[in-house]
């Protein structure tokens, strides 16, 4: 029997199709994310590996409730943009839902700061700076409804460090 991860990856890949994560193949987003969530267990590698399907393909909820599981299923509506009719509102909207997350589908604010994380680091890399000033501007709202102390506090850091707005020295 395939370890829950496998199958979820290879779900979402085929699910995503030919989408593409900038100019890179939409795996290479999703493998980043799982490697992040990985220190975190199975149920959190699987929710990353299956975080953007819903939004962005096809697939349902309902889908994923049939196939990894309850918990998997709600944690993966948790991390999925509500409808909005521009990115301001379906953040507002997700963030205000993420905001009154608590016990076990807490493992979504997990892996949405990997999911955060890797959107930086790519943007980054791929000197993205409009993704990065969109970035830097929604964190703190992000980060006041989707932080939870002693959760996962080195990721939170580590985007913290990131997403500081360079000096004008």
């Amino acid at each position: 029997m395939l370890k829950e991860k496998v199958k979820a990856r290879e779900f979402a890949v085929k699910s995503h199709g030919d989408q593409k994560y900038g100019k890179h193949p939409y795996s290479y987003h999703l493998d980043e994310v799982a490697e992040k969530a990985k220190a975190f267990g199975e149920d959190a590698e699987v929710i990353a590996y299956l975080h953007d399907v819903v939004e962005d393909t096809s697939t349902t909820i309902e889908e994923i409730e049939e196939k990894f599981g309850k918990l998997i299923a709600s944690c993966v509506a948790i991390v999925t943009d509500e409808k909005g009719r521009n990115r301001q509102e379906r953040k507002k909207k997700t963030y205000q839902k993420m905001a009154k997350v608590s016990g076990e589908t807490e493992l979504a604010l997990i892996v949405k700061v990997c999911d955060r994380l890797s959107n930086v680091k790519t943007s980054l890399k791929d000197q993205n700076s409009r993704m990065l000033i969109v970035y830097r501007g929604e964190h703190p709202v992000f980060r006041a409804s989707a932080y939870r102390q002693g959760l996962c506090d080195d990721l939170w850091e580590e985007l913290d460090k990131l997403l500081e707005t360079p000096s004008e020295n």
